[in-house]
């Protein structure tokens, strides 16, 4: 069990210099575990103690989990010269000295790509989700191009679960994808998966597809391989996580202790 100075823990979470500190933990009630706290000096466990601030509790560097459902043109990084980042839809609260270095996304989203990224601070979760050994499944829904025979679904069903070769991309060398899964989603499922959505386009053929990797465009290059395209593409989830389908685009949440139990899984 480590322990650090409440002073030097308070200034990491942005409430100002070690100055700042003593005169906060002077004129406002600071409880740790419910007793006051005057002293700057204090140890503190960031674990399994519990600090509050006028009545406030105060995230001691527990993990966070987010999930926000992404937003078109937005950038999957927290700095970008040119574009909106992800980051930049965070709250205040989320850009403090200790979340800004530690708070990272567990794999990316394509810039015109939307749907369910998560952000957090556990290290070793996001180890295991995006490890090529875990095999967490990851599902998109798809607009494609053009619209498939009965006849060419099937088909595209089979090369799929067979695992199929992709070409390149950009300095991508193409590759064989491991076994994945499409179905072709019904009229009900289409406009659930494109509530709170931007996308205002035609949609001429729907699919829902699982994949177990998680390579450089790698669903657009399959359905390229098939000879379709994808012109609308939304995560909506990873492993045993349902993207939330009341956020709006661009908005996002913290995790349910039960949604995280589920991450974990």
């Amino acid at each position: 069990m480590s322990k650090e100075r409440i002073d030097k823990i308070l200034s990491h979470e942005g409430f100002g210099s070690r100055k700042d500190i003593r005169k906060l933990l002077r004129n406002y009630e600071v409880l740790l575990n419910g007793k006051r706290v005057i002293d700057a000096g204090t140890l503190l466990d960031d674990q399994s103690d519990t600090l509050t601030i006028d009545g406030e509790e105060i995230n001691l560097h527990k993990n966070t989990y987010l999930m926000m459902n992404k937003i078109m043109h937005t950038v999957s990084s927290n700095k970008d010269g040119e574009h909106q980042t992800v980051f930049d839809l965070l709250d205040d609260k989320y850009h403090t000295p200790y979340l800004q270095e530690h708070l990272h996304l567990v794999g990316r989203l394509d810039m015109d790509t939307e749907g369910l990224l998560l952000f957090t601070t556990d290290g070793a979760l996001t180890h295991r989700l995006i490890s090529p050994k875990s095999h967490v499944d990851k599902t998109y829904f798809c607009i494609l191009e053009h619209s498939e025979s009965e006849e060419h679904r099937k088909q595209i069903e089979q090369q799929f679960a067979d695992g199929i070769e992709v070409g390149p991309d950009d300095n991508e060398p193409g590759f064989k994808c491991e076994p994945a899964a499409v179905i072709w989603a019904s009229e009900e499922q289409t406009e659930k998966y494109l509530g709170n959505s931007s996308y205002q386009g035609d949609r001429p053929q729907t699919a829902i597809l699982t994949i177990h990797e998680g390579k450089y465009h790698q669903v657009k290059r399959m359905f390229t391989a098939v000879g379709n395209k994808i012109i609308f593409l939304k995560r909506i989830s990873m492993g045993d996580l349902q993207l939330d389908l009341s956020l709006p685009a661009g908005d996002y949440r913290e995790l349910s202790q039960e949604e995280i139990n589920l991450l974990h899984n």
